[in-house]
């Protein structure tokens, strides 16, 4: 009989708990996302806002050239950064179109504001969210705590400023 290290022990119980998972039929989750009977195609969705950025600290964490990767991805930085958005907080409209990036909200809790969804999307502590080249929006913290998000992009080096924010 042989013997598991902890890192196989470990992978096992990954393994297992994501197989159980995708038997229940759990997936993808879709918590914090448009409600399926909300969404809409591109700009059918949530209007187009003007506000202005307004109470996000937005800090990189880290970054890799991807064109010095494997994967050769020219003018590319594969990007992690954390964004404290303050109560009455306000990231402003912009597009994914040239930049996918994912959204994972640590804590508190923030509103989004899409162009593909007929509704406002509640995003809470635990929820992550794609977005792809069909997002267009902007959010809004109008809670009373702060929101801590985590983004990791595909950002263009060659822009000297984000301003995005997201």
């Amino acid at each position: 009989m042989r013997l598991m290290t902890k890192h196989g022990i470990r992978t096992a119980l990954m393994t297992t708990a994501v197989l159980g998972a995708l038997s229940m039929g759990v997936g993808v989750a879709n918590a914090g996302g448009c409600p399926a009977d909300k969404t809409v195609t591109a700009g059918a969705g949530q209007p187009m806002s003007d506000a202005k950025a307004a109470g996000v600290t937005d800090t990189v964490i880290a970054s890799t050239d991807l064109a010095k990767e494997p994967v050769g991805i020219q003018d590319r930085l594969f990007r992690l950064r954390k964004l404290v958005v303050e109560p009455g907080g306000v990231v402003p409209w912009h597009s994914h179109g040239d930049r996918p990036a994912i959204i994972y909200i640590i804590s508190g809790e923030i509103i989004e504001y899409a162009s593909t969804c007929s509704v406002p999307i509640v995003h809470k502590a635990g929820d992550s969210t794609p977005e792809t080249h069909t997002t267009s929006h902007w959010w809004k913290n109008v809670g009373t705590e702060p929101a801590v998000l985590l983004s990791a992009d595909l950002f263009r080096n060659t822009d000297k400023h984000d301003e995005h924010m997201m």
